[in-house]
């Protein structure tokens, strides 16, 4: 049995948990609402403030699904109680970043700025202090949508391995490769 899928997801105050009859569930919460369309097969069961997700067979098409959804499931529920926040940071030489509204303004090294633009369940806000690197934070209910834009961002410039230079995530250790030696 999946060791994920059989722990049980335990409801915070204030969050109300819904099984809709087309096998949607929709979690509210404080910080807003969820929804997650869950497979046929796969059923929630909700007993007091405990919630239980169980497959009907031990293949592994289904075992697969069952820790799958607890782990969405249990991610919702944190979410629209605490939220998620991820942050980025962009080293390099005039690297830059600001945020006006529902954009992001980069300035990564290119000949040109990118203006990234945030979906709105995402807040954003830029940080540049005086002997540190520019930082980029990132906060949502939604932890795959903040999770898939902190990717998209780094994306953009995806620190190389002989000076360390691009946009990498808050704590993110880069391997560093030695350049050319020098000639006889």
């Amino acid at each position: 049995m999946s060791r994920i899928g059989k722990k049980v997801i335990t409801l915070a105050k204030g969050v109300t948990l819904t099984v809709t009859p087309a096998n949607e569930v929709v979690v509210k919460g404080p910080k807003g609402e969820l929804r997650q369309a869950i497979d046929r097969d796969i059923k929630i069961r909700i007993e007091g403030d405990e919630v239980f997700v169980e497959r009907p067979t031990d293949q592994i098409r289904h075992r697969a699904l069952h820790g799958l959804y607890r782990s969405l499931l249990a991610n919702m529920i944190v979410g629209v109680t605490e939220g998620f926040k991820r942050d980025l940071e962009l080293v390099g030489v005039g690297y830059r970043a600001a945020v006006t509204g529902q954009q992001i303004d980069l300035a990564l090294g290119f000949s040109h700025n990118i203006i990234f633009e945030l979906p709105k369940e995402i807040k954003a806000s830029a940080t540049a202090e005086k002997g540190k690197n520019p930082t980029i934070s990132l906060e949502s209910n939604d932890k795959q949508l903040l999770g898939q834009v902190a990717s998209k961002i780094r994306s953009l410039r995806k620190p190389e391995p002989y000076k360390g230079k691009g946009v990498r995530y808050m704590g993110e250790v880069v391997r560093r490769k030695a350049g050319k030696s020098a000639g006889k």
